[in-house]
């Protein structure tokens, strides 16, 4: 984020401004799964991809070989060191923001999305989210609202990066941008499985006579609370 004639915004802080805390976990949920970090497991819930088999408590037998006939060939020489190399930063994906690794230590067990927000090393995050944005006039915190500034930023925002249609050739980084800005609409395009099955949005139910409607979902709904642009020369939405 920078301050000064232009506001640069980070996915997290827009989430952060456009809905709360909850906005914000959810941009970090869906920076890990396009990374392959975690994925969905019982519904309502995430878990880390290496925790993608929930053992029964059993380890697997340990692998044996044939009994050989043969003598055991002698050891092959050390091969020499290869040359040290420097990692390439063009394939290598860039270091996380302290949101997603706080989500990503969050998931050391399986977890719903309310027991992700309100872990302690997350909660700590979003409070210096929420200092920064502070500090850079875009949020006021009694009671907690946007200011003016961050509404016009927003939109600003919202008007460079329009709602995807398909998540076909878009970058993470607009990616997380589009679910920042848009939330479930966003979610509904890019990862609608995932997010489904992980409870990010709601379940659509259709009722006999009375068409869709929608339901929270599994493993604690909606939660969080949104800010608003409120008063005291906050503005109003």
């Amino acid at each position: 984020m920078s301050t000064g004639t232009s506001i640069r915004l980070r996915p997290y802080e827009v989430a952060l401004l456009r809905g709360g805390p909850r906005a914000a976990v959810t941009v970090a949920v869906v920076a890990l799964h396009l990374r392959g970090a975690i994925e969905a497991g019982r519904p309502g819930r995430l878990r880390t991809s290496e925790a993608s088999s929930e053992a029964a408590g059993q380890a697997p037998p340990p692998q044996t070989s044939p009994p050989s006939q043969a003598p055991p060939a002698p050891p092959a020489p050390p091969a020499p060191p290869a040359p040290a190399s420097s990692p390439d930063p063009a394939s290598s994906p860039a270091p996380l923001p302290p949101l997603a690794e706080a989500v990503r230590a969050a998931l050391a067990r399986p977890a719903g999305l309310p027991q992700v927000r309100d872990h302690a090393d997350v909660r700590a995050a979003l409070a210096e989210l929420q200092a920064g944005l502070r500090a850079a006039g875009l949020l006021r915190a009694f009671p907690p609202h946007r200011t003016r500034t961050a509404r016009r930023a927003l939109d600003a925002l919202s008007a460079e990066h329009p709602l995807p249609t398909s998540r076909k050739g878009l970058p993470e980084s607009d990616a997380l941008m589009a679910v920042a800005l848009y939330g479930e609409p966003a979610l509904h395009v890019l990862v609608p499985r995932f997010a489904l099955r992980a409870g990010l949005i709601t379940r659509a139910e259709v009722t006999e006579g009375k068409g869709f409607h929608s339901r929270s979902p599994r493993g604690g709904g909606t939660g969080g609370t949104a800010y608003s642009c409120g008063g005291g020369g906050g503005g109003s939405d």
